[in-house]
């Protein structure tokens, strides 16, 4: 009979109570100090990549094929009458942003799960799943902000480049890694290999990277390519970034822009947090 009580003692003791948002909050940034206590063993190389990577796509894309660029005044013409390589730097921001939070929400998630099983060891604690994927969102907006905050740096190293509005680009670039990640995360959580990551860096990420406006305007796709661009958030984080950084940021067109990342992040956190509650009451 006593161990009988003890044990729904023990089950009573553990049964959720009420949360307030505030707890939530308090819970998710436990998450995000275990997140940061990992990624400081390799933040260094990490910070590295995301500012060697774009110094090497302005200096070779940027001066290198823009100098082509520039002498076609058709060409300076579709770009709004700039030089490429300050067209091109801005697009920088929201791509990095966009591949470092989309590599940070498959493999780290599924590792999550299948190998290194840490959210089931964190919804064993207190935490709930909503707790999890907060703390996890938190941790990608920053990553991307800090891969943002690196690129900016190493555009300030070309007077071409160089902006002030660096500094407000850097947090749209964060909201578009946010945007792009979450919805990703959603689906990781739902695979047991992960097979499909590569398929998804050469059909989607790629692709996106390719012909999400970073490059070349988008009105010189087809209209149904155009149509499939605007779609996804990375088309928005670059229109955001480089109307910062050319100081043409007009209130109307940019609150719509970031209306509709925030929807993606929405939908990704909703989305993400049904996946996290399924695979962990499995």
């Amino acid at each position: 009979m006593p161990a009988t009580i003890d044990r729904i003692s023990v089950s009573t003791s553990r049964t959720p109570s009420r949360r307030t948002i505030g707890s939530t909050w308090h819970h998710a940034l436990h998450v995000v100090e275990w997140q940061l206590m990992a990624f400081r063993a390799v933040w260094r190389s990490s910070v590295l990549t995301s500012f060697v990577q774009p110094l090497m796509y302005v200096a070779g894309m940027g001066l290198g094929v823009g100098a082509l660029v520039n002498r076609n005044a058709s060409s300076t013409s579709a770009l709004g009458g700039i030089e490429y390589v300050t067209y091109l730097a801005p697009g920088l921001l929201a791509t990095t942003a966009m591949m470092v939070a989309s590599m940070e929400c498959m493999w780290p998630v599924l590792a999550g799960f299948k190998w290194q099983r840490t959210f089931h060891a964190m919804v064993a604690s207190p935490l709930e799943p909503a707790d999890i994927v907060l703390g996890e969102a938190i941790y990608v907006g920053l990553r991307s902000l800090l891969s943002a905050a690196a690129v900016a740096v190493a555009l300030t190293i070309f007077p071409a480049t160089r902006s002030s509005g660096l500094l407000l680009a850097m947090p749209f670039a964060g909201l578009c890694g946010l945007a792009s990640g979450m919805p990703i995360a959603a689906y990781a959580a739902t695979r047991e290999r992960d097979s499909a990551f590569p398929a998804m860096q050469r059909f989607v990420i790629t692709p996106l990277f390719l012909f999400g406006g970073a490059f070349y305007p988008l009105k010189q796709l087809p209209v149904a390519a155009q149509a499939l661009a605007k779609l996804a958030p990375l088309w928005h984080g670059v229109e955001l970034c480089r109307a910062a950084t050319l100081h043409r940021l007009q209130i109307g067109t940019a609150a719509v822009h970031v209306a509709y990342l925030l929807t993606w992040i929405a939908v990704g956190l909703v989305a993400t947090v049904h996946s996290f509650s399924k695979k962990l009451s499995i």
